[in-house]
């Protein structure tokens, strides 16, 4: 009997709706006609076992206790899901093959990977598990998933990673939640200081950026605009480039800050000859962007609708199990298997009748395009996020479900339109010895740009665009000889870095090597950075928001007072993203089998001890009559029952 384990009820039933029949329906499985079975998890089944369950006196929160480091790790059976999880370990034991069907990612591949090793089942018969990738939930794309089952022994490094993290977290935010929340209440604060790997350094981001608001002393800068006139009496603009001569007078932006340097060049300049020292000229073209990972989408979703991260990927949720009309939406994965080429008249056909308003779109697509996004070097356990062939009534979504469908359906659609192509022409200037430069871009073909929505308020695409040039600039060679006519002085004021908004933190979150501080770990960082996964990272931001530590003004994310006093108690190491970042590195390289999963989690445990003793010696002072005290309890009940009431839950 092969028994296929999916991740959830709504998966597990759209895999056995095309299996053969008859079916029977049991209490959390269903049995096909061939006598196989199909059942599923409810999420995770298991979990991490809590402190007290390595030893009875964890249960009470003390010092003298930490680091709190299991000699073997232990799960427990999740209480809310005990029965479901009495069917599968039955039916597991009764299998003569089983398929893990987890969700194409590391969390899926662990999830299902636990309750099988969990089981103790013979070490043949878990090696001959199979795994079937499924990323689209209509009948043709699961068949074609089931017709090409591998091993699952393949993805040992993937759930290798998954079990890595997984530790690495519960170690991080056990530990050292409980050595803050001690170090503050000894201070005065009132709850319980929740420290995780990924949050803490999130909300760094969070706090430094607005410190660095207040701070901010805003100051002037200058810019030289002069006029020249050729001798055909034509005239163009052009802005003055300081040499380097002039750095020890600008900022790191490369700005003036002296108003008499600027005033000096604007009269040197003024009514002077100057000379055409170079002249380029060149077309351009831009390709279409990526199909959407669950983050890029999370980001233009916040852009365009002021949408949380989180309400995106219910949305997305919604429309991949309940609808069925788009692919596995917690993809970190921007192209697409070359297989998925020859659906492409299907999916656009699909699209036309889901979303009428992208007709003329579809119409005008030229499907004998391919681009870039189809790579199968590049797809791993999961691609890029798209339609897929199914279509739907546009009145059975909600308003929120047409708008996330139409962004993925256009983004889809961008590949079959042409590269946006445009000409820009640049010319060098010399007068009196300094260098004024005129720039000019000329839209030539508008390609997949067509497609970008509108701005209501301003009829203004609102994607990222091309400044282009009100005037084109006039014909000239180099050597031509041009008169300096009129100029003027620009004053202008530096602005403050802005608040993060769901859309920069998120992809402050996806592109951490920004805010790296060492140099070595921003290199590496590259092309493996992120804080958290695709999957967590909407639950990681909401989470702070939960805890008390951030809070949102209009679209702007700001921190709390206890948010900021707990970053600015804490050593800077735990604030930055620089030690997690370099974990994201390391779990990345467990999963393509580069390093192993001691070498990783050894600096580890050697990096915890030493970050206690130095949190120890961190008085907290700065919480000092925060937080709340519970309901229940007066304050001094409250103080000394929390260790009691919080044990059982695990920070992430």
């Amino acid at each position: 009997m092969i028994v296929y384990i999916a991740e959830k009820p709504s998966v597990g039933r759209a895999v056995a709706a095309v299996l053969p029949k008859p079916h029977q329906q049991g209490d959390g499985f269903i049995k096909v006609g061939t006598g196989d079975v199909v059942t599923w998890c409810i999420g995770h089944l298991l979990e991490q076992a809590e402190p007290e369950a390595y030893n009875p006196d964890f249960k009470k929160w003390r010092k003298e206790h930490l680091p709190i480091v299991p000699d073997e790790w232990k799960h427990r059976v999740k209480p809310a899901t005990k029965k479901q999880f009495n069917v599968v370990k039955k039916l597991v034991k009764q299998a003569s093959v089983l398929v893990n069907m987890g969700d194409p990612d590391r969390v899926g591949q662990i999830l299902v990977d636990e309750i099988i090793n969990y089981c103790q089942i013979p070490k043949a018969k878990r090696l001959a598990a199979k795994r079937c990738l499924i990323s689209d939930l209509n009948p043709d794309a699961i068949r074609r998933s089931l017709a090409n089952l591998r091993l699952n022994s393949e993805f040992i490094p993937l759930a290798t990673s998954a079990l890595a993290r997984a530790r690495a977290d519960w170690l991080y935010g056990i530990n050292m939640t409980r050595l803050c929340t001690l170090q503050g209440q000894a201070a005065g604060y009132q709850g319980v200081l929740s420290v995780g790997r990924v949050q803490t350094p999130i909300l760094g981001l969070v706090v430094h950026r607005d410190l660095a608001i207040e701070r901010f002393v805003s100051k002037p800068f200058y810019e030289v605009f002069i006029e020249l006139t050729t001798q055909r009496k034509q005239t163009y603009m052009a802005k003055w480039q300081p040499s380097s001569a002039c750095e020890p007078y600008m900022d790191e932006e490369g700005r003036v800050l002296l108003k008499k340097l600027a005033t000096t060049v604007l009269t040197k300049v003024v009514g002077q000859p100057g000379e055409v020292i170079a002249v380029r000229q060149s077309r351009k073209q831009q390709a279409p962007p990526l199909p959407y990972n669950l983050s890029s989408l999370q980001i233009d979703a916040s852009k365009r609708f002021n949408f949380t991260a989180q309400k995106t990927l219910d949305i997305c949720q919604q429309l991949y199990e309940r609808h069925k009309l788009i692919t596995y939406p917690r993809s970190d994965c921007r192209y697409l298997p070359s297989g998925h080429y020859q659906d492409k008249i299907t999916v656009t056909q699909a699209i036309s009748k889901t979303c009428p308003g992208l007709g003329k779109v579809v119409n005008d697509a030229d499907l004998s395009l391919k681009s870039k996004a189809w790579n199968d070097t590049k797809v791993g356990a999961h691609h890029a996020i798209i339609p897929t062939s199914r279509a739907s009534e546009h009145s059975r979504l909600s308003q929120d479900e047409q708008r996330i469908y139409e962004l993925v359906a256009r983004q889809y659609l961008m590949q079959f339109y042409p590269a946006f192509q445009y000409q820009e022409k640049q010319i060098d200037t010399q007068v009196s010895g300094g260098l004024f430069v005129s720039k000019q871009a000329q839209e030539i073909d508008k390609g997949w740009k067509a497609l970008l929505p509108k701005r209501a308020s301003d009829n203004k695409s609102s994607a990222q665009e091309t400044d282009f040039a009100a005037l084109n600039l006039p014909e000239v060679v180099k050597g031509e000889t041009v008169q300096c006519t009129d100029g003027r002085l620009d004053e202008k004021q530096t602005s403050p870095p802005r608040h993060f908004s769901d859309a920069t933190l998120l992809a402050a979150m996806t592109g951490i090597a920004r805010f790296v501080a060492d140099p070595e770990i921003k290199k590496v960082l590259r092309d493996t950075d992120g804080l958290g996964t695709e999957a967590t990272r909407a639950g990681i931001i909401e989470l702070l928001f939960k805890r008390g530590f951030l809070t949102k003004q209009g679209k702007e994310i700001q921190a709390t007072q206890v948010g900021r006093q707990l970053i600015l108690s804490l050593p800077q190491e735990m604030t930055l993203p620089d030690m997690t970042a370099q974990w994201e590195a390391q779990l990345e390289a467990i999963a393509e089998q580069r390093i192993k999963y001691r070498q990783f989690m050894e600096p580890l445990l050697v990096g915890l001890e030493r970050l206690i003793k130095e949190v120890e010696q961190i008085p907290f002072s700065g919480l000092n009559g925060m937080g709340k005290a519970s309901r229940k309890f007066g304050a001094k009940k409250a103080r000394t029952s929390r260790a009691k009431k919080t044990s059982s839950s695990r920070p992430s």
